[in-house]
């Protein structure tokens, strides 16, 4: 989803009714049926994991088409292996999940009474989807929306044009538009979406964007679970091997051609070690990826992007920065692709320091202190992801201890991500709240405390007139 998602003009009164009575359809058949089984929600996760099965090529070729060109390889590996992991996962452990919890009693009921808290469906999720992982941004959250019991409206970006035509076309023939419906964006859709009365909304995207979100759902009171992005660093220790951080950090530097939230924005390297770390990328990358035409590499998603990206280059450049292309040629403007590239000394007021790069491009940057480092990093708004690499556990300690990010992984990046026992989600500026596995689930349900009463209760004792016997069970419960 992009800023222009949120266009100055308000959608026209035909989308908004749209909007709203697929919404109305959907509530209805919520309240109809408001704690679908456990075999019910089995049905839909295991539906839903045929669907992708039965289409997988499909949504391949639809997403290379978005982009101009994206590896086939990339998409299986970053999106539909995921689904498929989070689909089987949730399965796994629904009973767990579903399950009542029985709590113990507070000295206020004098332990007569009984505790449960029960996890109930929402109702209603609506998704907002940004490009560039869009089946896995789309599908991933169904997992945990369908396995809490709730029924979900998924609204596309506007740079996933021919996927959402397939999801549209395709997916109606696997659940019924009471369960799920998806959404093109085709202008002015994304404000009306944001605007419709959830009972919970997901939105993965910019914090620009997030922020207009957040603002359309407090009109409504609707609870919104915020993944935006943010300047992920990594941190290479003198201590660890160079070579192996730095087959790391670039593979997942330019896997997807860097177009990813929890992509490494930039690395901090030993001052000493900063050349070689360039030779290396240089031997590295061309092994990789040998040319522009290499299928493995994916393209810039669009024109826009490409120039976004070309001038932040262009901008470090002529501020005297070193930047170094790591294949050639270097741009292909026709198909929006830029190359591997690493910037040494890019200035701290250039565009990629200052904002997420979101693209292929590496700064390196020299330190000489870890603290420095911490204390450079916690200047600025909190990362949704941190990567330290050293074989010492007092430093990997230490950063994860004084650097508060959405998520950390320890010698390597982006894995956390993959990890279904583990939670997703950003913190402060990159995000809010969380999903994935079990976080998911209780995200998407309504922990509901329950207490039943015994047929004594204490409070007998508490009621007007107050006497000696109130006095004693006040003396009691405020020891």
């Amino acid at each position: 989803m992009k800023r222009d998602d949120f266009p100055a003009s308000p959608a026209d009164e035909a989308l908004s009714r749209t909007l709203s009575q697929c919404l109305e359809h959907q509530r209805q058949a919520y309240l109809a049926h408001p704690v679908p089984s456990r075999a019910e929600r089995l049905a839909d996760l295991k539906t839903l994991e045929r669907f992708v099965h039965e289409n997988e090529q499909a949504l391949v070729d639809a997403v290379s088409a978005d982009y101009g060109h994206r590896s086939a390889h990339e998409t299986r590996l970053t999106e539909i292996a995921p689904v498929l992991s989070a689909l089987r996962h949730t399965r796994r452990h629904l009973a767990g999940w579903m399950r009542v919890q029985r709590r113990g009693v507070d000295r206020l009921a004098f332990g007569l009474g009984r505790n449960r808290v029960i996890p109930q469906p929402l109702g209603v999720v609506g998704v907002i989807v940004p490009w560039n992982f869009p089946i896995n941004l789309s599908l991933v959250p169904l997992a945990s929306i369908f396995a809490a019991g709730n029924r979900a409206m998924v609204k596309m970006s506007e740079n996933s044009r021919h996927l959402a035509q397939l999801l549209i076309a395709r997916l109606p023939a696997y659940f019924p538009p009471e369960k799920l419906q998806v959404f093109d964006e085709t202008g002015g859709v994304g404000i009306a979406f944001s605007k419709l009365p959830f009972d919970h909304l997901l939105f993965t995207g910019s914090g620009t964007t997030g922020r207009a979100v957040m603002a359309a759902a407090a009109a409504n009171l609707c609870p919104v679970t915020l993944e935006l992005g943010g300047k992920a660093p990594a941190i290479v220790c003198d201590d660890f091997d160079l070579r192996l951080a730095a087959e790391r950090i670039l593979f997942v530097k330019y896997l997807n051609a860097g177009q990813i939230c929890t992509s490494v924005d930039h690395v901090f390297v030993p001052r000493a070690s900063v050349e070689r770390f360039v030779a290396l990328a240089r031997e590295i990358v061309p092994s990789r990826y040998p040319n522009l035409d290499s299928p493995d590499y994916t393209s810039v998603v669009d024109h826009r992007a490409f120039l976004r990206l070309k001038s932040a280059l262009d901008e470090a450049r002529e501020q005297g920065a070193t930047v170094l292309p790591l294949i050639e040629p270097a741009f292909d403007i026709e198909r929006h692709r830029i190359a591997p590239h690493i910037v040494v000394g890019a200035p701290e007021a250039s565009q990629l320091m200052q904002r997420e790069i979101f693209g292929p491009i590496l700064p390196v940057l020299p330190y000489d202190d870890l603290d420095a480092v911490i204390a450079r990093i916690n200047a600025g708004p909190r990362p949704l992801a941190v990567y330290p690499f050293s074989d010492r556990r007092d430093r990997i300690e230490r950063v994860i201890e004084r650097v508060m990010s959405g998520g950390v992984t320890v010698n390597d990046a982006l894995m956390h991500v993959g990890q279904e026992e583990l939670p997703f989600g950003g913190v402060g500026e990159s995000g809010m709240g969380h999903y994935h596995g079990q976080e998911g689930f209780n995200t998407f349900s309504k922990l509901r405390p329950v207490f039943t009463q015994a047929r004594w209760s204490s409070l007998a004792l508490m009621m007007p007139p107050y006497g000696r016997m109130a006095d004693r069970v006040l003396r009691f419960l405020l020891r």
